[in-house]
């Protein structure tokens, strides 16, 4: 009879693990480390939000840049649109990195 509790033991660790990995459940604080799973380094973080800028105010200004070839205007849209971009690639930062949140890939306990 032992040996099926066990089994059972076991089939509940690997579930339990396995919804760990999945971010199911929360890690317990000892075994934290012992995943084989990092945290994002400061360069993961750093070329993230870099790129998030970017990448915002690159559409951005290829957006104003073609309504102003389309509409044959002066560089009125492409300024309004670098002030948007601009802004939408500090609002994705703020919600990426703001207060109250978490890095990318942490873990709350």
């Amino acid at each position: 009879m032992g040996g099926g509790e066990d089994g059972g033991g076991s089939f509940e660790d690997r579930l339990q693990a396995a919804r760990r990995r999945q971010g199911m459940d929360p890690m317990p604080p000892d075994q934290s480390g012992g995943s084989g799973q990092l945290g994002p380094s400061a360069l993961g973080i750093g070329l993230r939000v870099g790129l998030e800028l970017v990448s915002a105010l690159v559409v951005a200004v290829a957006i104003g840049w073609w309504l102003d070839k389309w509409l044959h205007t002066a560089p009125v849209f492409l300024g309004v649109f670098v002030l948007l971009g601009g802004a939408a690639g500090v609002a994705n930062v703020w919600r990426l990195m703001g207060p109250g949140r978490q890095a990318p890939g942490e873990r709350r306990n």
